[in-house]
């Protein structure tokens, strides 16, 4: 299910999504604030070309909210049914969720909304460069 060739793989490890060979991010590790966002502009391995067009993460925005709520949703799950805990104290953590997950919403996003585009393609894997 997440091994090389799945779309989760891309989505989950920054892999490049056509190649799945190499990180799509300068920085491996998302909580390097600075580095969050920062890509390759092109993977090193395939050469296929991460910014499509001027301005195409923007479409990742959309996909944030989505994974956004989807980690309040849990936050607050967890907490209220799990915990027992009180309408505020479940507010505070769904707030903490998405302070603490934040980096990695972001880039959880920007490989969804790229894998909506891009797919696996086993012989640019097999391709020396």
């Amino acid at each position: 299910m997440f091994k090389k060739g799945s779309k989760l793989y891309s989505i989950f490890t920054g892999a490049c999504p056509k190649c799945h060979q190499e990180s799509m991010y300068i920085n491996k590790n998302p909580y390097v604030l600075s580095d969050t966002l920062k890509i390759h502009e092109t993977c090193s391995h395939c050469h296929t070309k991460y910014r499509i067009e001027p301005s195409f993460f923007y479409g990742a925005m959309y996909v944030s909210y989505a994974v956004g709520v989807a980690f309040a949703v849990a936050a607050f799950i967890i907490s209220f049914f799990f915990f027992g805990a009180g309408l505020m104290t479940c507010f505070i953590a769904i707030v903490g969720t998405l302070i603490v997950f934040m980096p990695i919403i972001m880039r959880w996003s920007r490989n969804i909304w790229i894998n909506f585009f891009m797919s696996y393609n086993p012989e640019l894997a097999k391709k020396k460069h």
